[in-house]
Formats: C-alpha cells, structure tokens, sequence
C-alpha cells in the first residue's frame, strides 16, 4: 500500500478555545472540523467529518448560516468566496494562519516525482509497520478507504 505521511500539522493548530470564542461572538454559528483535528476540538464542534463532508455540509446549510471551519486555510477561502452569494459566512477557525506545505505537494511535478522513483525501483515516503501490526494496519487502512 503506498500511503502519504498521516500528520498534519495544520489541524493541530486548533484549540478549544478559538470554538468558545467563535460561540461567544456567533451564538448561532456552527462549527465543524475535520476528523485530523484534536479530539477536544472534534468533541466540542457540532460536525466532524472529511473534506468532501464539509464542503457538503456547507454548501446543503441554510443561506444566512455562519461557520466556523476547521481545516485547510485555502479550502475555507474557496468556501468562504463560493458561499457569500447565498449570503453565508465561512471562517477559518485559528487566527493564525497555517499553510499546509503537504497539501501544496499533490501536484502534477510532485506525484511525477514519486512515479519516475518508483519506476527506478525506488520508494520514496515509505513508512514501515511492525510485523506484529501489520494485519490491523491493513484492516484499518482498508476501512478507511470505504468511508
């Protein structure tokens, strides 16, 4: 199974207390994250779910809506531009803003880069598993991708 690094450090730049604030200034504001973020943060957001969820989640909500969106800075800037038609209010949950370098490498040159190593018989990004792990890796993954 060829996999990316699964860490982001993007949604660690999350805290609960950009959510209380978000609260306290928009009562009726809705916040949702991405699963990624802490689990204190997904706890205290009223959505969690992947980034085709939160486009979706958005785009389906009644005009007028505010949210407060925990994920990648350019994802909530399309949202926010693509929504403030229907007169809704899309807003990247820290105030300090965090690019995903990782992100910005799922490109034609990056994957090019992966496919001419893999066809030199090199593999690189490759994280190993334990033995002992590996059937519960795979199961894991193998969930993953259905959802």
């Amino acid at each position: 199974i060829i996999l990316w690094k699964g860490f982001c450090s993007v949604h660690q730049v999350f805290k609960p207390e950009q959510i209380e604030n978000f609260r306290r200034e928009v009562p009726n504001g809705k916040v949702i994250s991405h699963p990624e973020a802490s689990f204190e943060v997904c706890q205290m957001s009223d959505y969690v779910g992947s980034t085709e969820f939160i486009i979706n989640t958005i785009t389906d909500a009644e005009a007028g809506t505010q949210w407060l969106v925990g994920t990648e800075l350019n994802l909530v800037n399309r949202l926010h531009q693509n929504l403030a038609k229907d007169n809704k209010t899309v807003q990247f949950m820290s105030p300090m803003l965090c690019m995903c370098s990782t992100m910005f490498r799922i490109d034609p040159q990056h994957l090019a880069w992966v496919l001419e190593n893999l066809v030199e018989g090199q593999v690189v990004n490759q994280i190993s598993v334990a033995e002992d792990v590996t059937d519960n890796a795979r199961t894991a993954l193998q969930r993953m991708f259905e959802i």
